[in-house]
């Protein structure tokens, strides 16, 4: 058994850990993960109707459920902690495509598991399912790597995020990026203009980036932070309330205008209202992390985060059609609907935790032919590998429109294909 699948002592991992270990940044890290297997979870519904797989969530069913998305979307969270754990490590000079090759080994490295699994059981359900109960599941399965790929193209543009040096850059960045924004959303909404035109709003995921930074290299005060926090609370009510925009920061099929794909301007306000909280909380964060046992769940959860972000999606769905084709569907008005509400939130509990048990170390453990790659100089080489890493990185934002059916399988490849690339030119 190797060391990465057994968890170390309390007192070891307090002993491991450097004194200037920012403790804040990996408890918003997991505390943001564990929110979205929870919401996923809670707001999941499910119904198989003539064959037809229907897979929907609560968001549709009351505007109370819509209002706790200002709560449950944190994804601007994990750009801002990923930004902030990453930026320290990028010295001006060195290889570009070197240092975004070695975040990008860890992060696709249990992807790569996750394709095969896919692949292995798409095969035997295209045997199994009716085709509308198929499709939908393909569609369904690779959805959550938008994250990663919008991720790494974050993490390229780190380079440039590390020049926000000053309070007075930082202003400036995230002002522009607000207004960017801002500028697109206004050209969509009132023009005549190409669906493409709105997916410019992508660069709003720089500015959770900017924000790591800023708390990085304390550039903003926990006092500032707070009153920006609450202004932008205040601009983004204003914005529901007399703008284009819905509710529900999660997509929605009712939604006229969708907050999450393309991003728009109320997406990127909330984005700004999360990480400015987080920086004003993350003294206090710091202090609670402290305490043995919640530093050692913190250090646990972390080791394992992309697990619990991938494989939570698979076994969701598998519970789903299991109690869908047991006659036993959670949907809005379901008989026993809080009764199953609980039952399946105590499955997927179980299962959840005994796959990060069993599949974390897929996370953790070198894959052959994938880690090690070293890009050790400037030039052609460092800067392919990176630009190939993006296009990766692209191809995997582009593919969760169709999942692993139509479309999505040739940008899959494509960002398969990319990867091994950038891989084979890193000696």
């Amino acid at each position: 058994m190797s060391a990465a699948t057994l968890f170390p002592r309390l007192g070891d991992v307090e002993a491991n850990t450097p004194p200037g270990r920012d403790r804040a940044i990996d408890v918003i890290r997991i505390v943001a993960l564990l929110a979205v297997v929870v919401g996923h979870t809670v707001m999941a519904t499910s119904i198989i109707r003539d064959d037809v797989f229907i897979w929907s969530n609560l968001l549709t069913a009351s505007p109370v459920f819509q209002a706790l998305t200002w709560v449950f979307q944190i994804m601007p969270l994990f750009f801002f902690a990923g930004v902030a754990a990453s930026v320290q490590s990028w010295t001006p000079g060195s290889p570009w495509g070197n240092w975004l090759l070695r975040r990008c080994t860890r992060l696709y490295r249990p992807v790569f598991y996750y394709l095969a699994f896919w692949a292995a059981t798409l095969v035997v359900l295209k045997l199994l399912l009716p085709i509308h109960v198929y499709e939908p599941v393909a569609g369904i399965s690779t959805q959550l790597l938008w994250f990663l790929g919008a991720y790494v193209l974050v993490l390229a543009a780190v380079p440039l995020l590390a020049r926000i040096t000053t309070t007075g850059r930082f202003v400036a960045a995230a002002a522009t990026g607000y207004a960017v924004v801002a500028v697109v959303d206004a050209v969509r909404i009132n023009g005549d203009v190409p669906t493409l035109v709105g997916y410019l709003n992508l660069s709003m995921w720089l500015i959770p980036g900017m924000f790591g930074v800023a708390y990085r290299r304390r550039l903003l005060t926990a006092k500032a932070a707070l009153l920006l926090g609450a202004a932008m609370f205040a601009v983004n009510v204003a914005l529901v309330a007399v703008g284009p925009y819905e509710l529900s920061l999660v997509g929605i099929e009712t939604q006229q205008l969708k907050n999450m794909s393309p991003p728009t301007l109320l997406l990127a306000g909330h984005a700004i209202m999360m990480c400015a909280l987080a920086i004003a909380a993350a003294p206090a964060i710091t202090r609670w992390a402290r305490r043995p046992r919640v530093w050692w769940l913190t250090v646990i959860g972390n080791s394992g985060a992309m697990t619990l972000y991938l494989w939570h999606i698979p076994l969701l769905l598998g519970m789903h059609l299991v109690f869908d084709y047991l006659g036993s569907p959670r949907f809005p008005g379901a008989p026993h609907f809080v009764a199953l509400s609980v039952l399946q939130t105590m499955v997927m509990v179980a299962v959840v935790g005994a796959a990060f048990v069993v599949l974390r170390p897929l996370e953790n453990d070198p894959l052959p032919f994938w880690d090690g790659g070293v890009v050790a100089q400037r030039g052609l080489r460092s800067a392919a590998v990176g630009l190939l890493l993006c296009v990766a990185g692209a191809a995997t934002l582009a593919s969760v429109g169709w999942g692993l059916k139509d479309l999505g399988l040739s940008l899959t490849a494509a960002m398969v294909t990319a990867l091994i690339a950038a891989r084979a030119l890193a000696r």
